[in-house]
């Protein structure tokens, strides 16, 4: 009888332990942010010397740091690249395989021969997705717009690689914030606090689209 109620006592504590053990290693969702371009790619060059590499990093740079400061680490991001390197499309999406990551966003800016044309847009692969994808694109544009006052051009297909072999890994999305051929849009894209404004705002849209 003893060893009976010594055994079921064991038991318990055992289950009291594994469960700690649960609460305690709670997996963070891993984001996989990719700052478009770098190295001898320079991107698109903006109206103002602006240069997408550049800019595409420090944005990440930005995302980086508001969720060390405001969000208390809540996601583990990593970048697919933390300098001026040029990194392989192939390694780029790679990354979101070994990770396990939860979303895929590629950040880059545009460049339109007509200097008038503005706005920001959200693309997705052109070939089948999962409707969960859909709804996040929807949902990152409509708070980018919502929090920035941009004018948006929708969302839209392509078959970018980074998109193209994500597909079947974790949801994906290539935002291009805004045409640095545009004027007025590479003069507010260069300051500072309006990089910072969009990290903040993609890292909260990220948030948004993570519940």
């Amino acid at each position: 009888m003893e060893r009976t109620k010594a055994m079921l006592l064991f038991g318990m504590f055992t289950a009291f332990l594994n469960t700690r053990a649960q609460d305690v290693i709670q997996v963070k969702p891993i984001i996989i942010v990719d700052p478009g371009h770098g190295g001898l790619d320079s991107g698109a060059i903006g109206a103002n010397g602006l240069k997408e590499k550049e800019l595409t990093l420090k944005i990440a740079q930005a995302i980086v740091h508001y969720n060390r400061t405001l969000l208390d680490n809540q996601y583990d991001i990593y970048l697919t690249r933390y300098m001026d390197t040029l990194i392989s499309l192939g390694h780029r999406t790679k990354l979101a395989k070994v990770l396990n990551a939860k979303i895929f966003v590629s950040l880059h800016c545009n460049h339109a021969d007509n200097r008038g044309t503005n706005g920001l847009e959200v693309y997705l692969f052109n070939g089948f997705v999962p409707k969960k994808s859909l709804t996040m694109a929807k949902a990152m544009d409509g708070y980018l717009q919502q929090q920035l006052g941009y004018r948006s051009r929708g969302v839209k297909r392509a078959n970018f690689q980074v998109l193209r072999d994500n597909r079947e890994v974790c949801p994906a999305l290539l935002l291009e914030l805004g045409f640095l051929s545009n004027e007025d849009e590479a003069t507010h894209l260069e300051g500072k606090e309006k990089i910072r404004a969009l990290g903040l705002a993609i890292l909260m849209g990220i948030k948004k689209v993570l519940r």
